[in-house]
């Protein structure tokens, strides 16, 4: 019998990408310490909604965003309290930074990548 999974989203930038595909896609990079929460979204929808509308025009996410989705073990998930951030569609968790590599190694599979938005102030090469 296998267990229960969620699938999972997380809205990116250039370096965090980067930093991801260094894992080989396994895991997401340690919190800085001005991060002291990691966020993942419940729907596709609003990490789309970061990634083409923020990331794109913000000079520290290298003016791309990237939708990344992930599949969890959700029992192990569900410790993690749902948080509504504006509308309906805004939910994520809150996942505090000292958590995260427990968190990572309760992914299942690989980290996708299933959107790339470039911004017009973009300036790096089209290849994802």
């Amino acid at each position: 019998m296998t267990k229960p999974t969620k699938t999972l989203y997380r809205p990116v930038g250039l370096k965090e990408m980067q930093l991801i595909l260094d894992t080989d896609s396994r895991e997401y990079p340690p919190r800085l310490p001005e991060q002291p929460i990691f966020y993942p979204v419940l729907n596709i929808e609003y990490a789309t909604q970061i990634a083409r509308d923020w990331n794109v025009k913000d000079p520290a996410s290298g003016y791309v965003g990237f939708v990344t989705a992930f599949v969890i073990d959700a029992d192990y998930v569900s410790q993690f309290d749902e948080q509504v951030v504006g509308g309906s569609t805004h939910r994520e968790l809150w996942v505090p930074a000292e958590e995260l590599t427990a968190f990572n190694a309760h992914i299942v599979g690989q980290i996708t990548i299933e959107a790339v938005f470039y911004g017009e102030k973009y300036t790096g090469e089209k290849h994802w």
